[in-house]
């Protein structure tokens, strides 16, 4: 079922893309993994799919659902620093930004869960809920860090912030690597050459794709189609199929009580 309250709304200031330039870095980044997809048919490879899955897993599954969102942004367990820490930077294989400025942006958008100020609301256009809204530079007055102080306050998080790029650049160079060494050592399948540009692709690029997608369409499909469990303030739905690639995710509306209390104690409403 389609959402029947999503009437399209007007930009607040802070997060209008008129005055908000274009993010080249993130445009350079999103687009360079699109564009890299291109070659996966050439080097498809089975090993190459199940080192692809290996990672969406632990990049998406680990890393976002379970380190960004559940633990970090509405504290839903806790763990103990080492693993909170490594598992954060499975996140960062994502590269959907430091889990600081992750978890604010999604700290805002249930304060303002599909309202002007919304970061990626489909009111403001299905496209831009998708997508465009990270492709922009922060505007004046929208402030994630300001949304996650508890974790600016950890010198460790803050580190892991300013370098989140980097375990992706590794994990190219482990994955080339390994699987050049994989076709050296197991004959039978392809040159080395053909496995370390199938593992460094399917295991970077289109596992990076597949999670942004995954993602994105929680942001927004899961708040344009499907169905509540529960009445809300908001346009968060259930959608079996977003569910299925975002890790389970999209289940945005099947709450708890107690879970609605921790949603709105970490700054929002108990959408997704």
């Amino acid at each position: 079922m389609v959402s029947q309250s999503s009437q399209p709304l007007k930009f607040a200031p802070e997060i209008d893309p008129s005055k908000r330039p274009w993010d080249c870095k993130a445009l350079t980044a999103i687009l360079g993994v699109h564009l890299l997809c291109l070659a996966a048919p050439f080097y498809f490879s089975w090993s190459g799919l199940v080192v692809c899955l290996v990672f969406c897993w632990l990049g998406g599954g680990i890393g976002i659902t379970l380190a960004y969102h559940r633990l970090l942004t509405h504290h839903s367990f806790t763990t103990p620093n080492w693993f909170k820490y490594l598992i954060s930077l499975c996140g960062c294989l994502q590269w959907q930004g430091g889990p600081i400025r992750w978890v604010g942006t999604h700290r805002l958008h249930h304060r303002d869960s599909d309202q002007e100020a919304d970061p990626h609301t489909p009111r403001h256009g299905f496209t831009w809920a998708h997508m465009t809204w990270c492709l922009r530079l922060d505007g004046d007055g929208f402030e994630p860090f300001e949304a996650a102080k508890d974790l600016s306050k950890d010198p460790i998080m803050c580190l892991i912030e300013k370098y989140f790029y980097v375990p992706q650049f590794v994990l190219m160079g482990v994955l080339f690597g390994a699987g050049y060494a994989y076709g050296h050592y197991v004959p039978g399948e392809h040159s080395p050459l053909y496995m370390g540009m199938s593992w460094f692709v399917w295991g970077v690029a289109v596992r990076t794709v597949l999670s942004y997608h995954g993602t994105w369409f929680v942001n927004s499909a899961a708040h344009t189609w499907g169905y509540q469990n529960f009445k809300t303030t908001d346009d968060s739905r259930n959608t079996w199929w977003v569910a299925s690639s975002a890790s389970a995710k999209a289940g945005t509306t099947t709450i708890t009580p107690s879970s609605a209390q921790r949603h709105t104690a970490c700054g929002g409403s108990s959408s997704t």
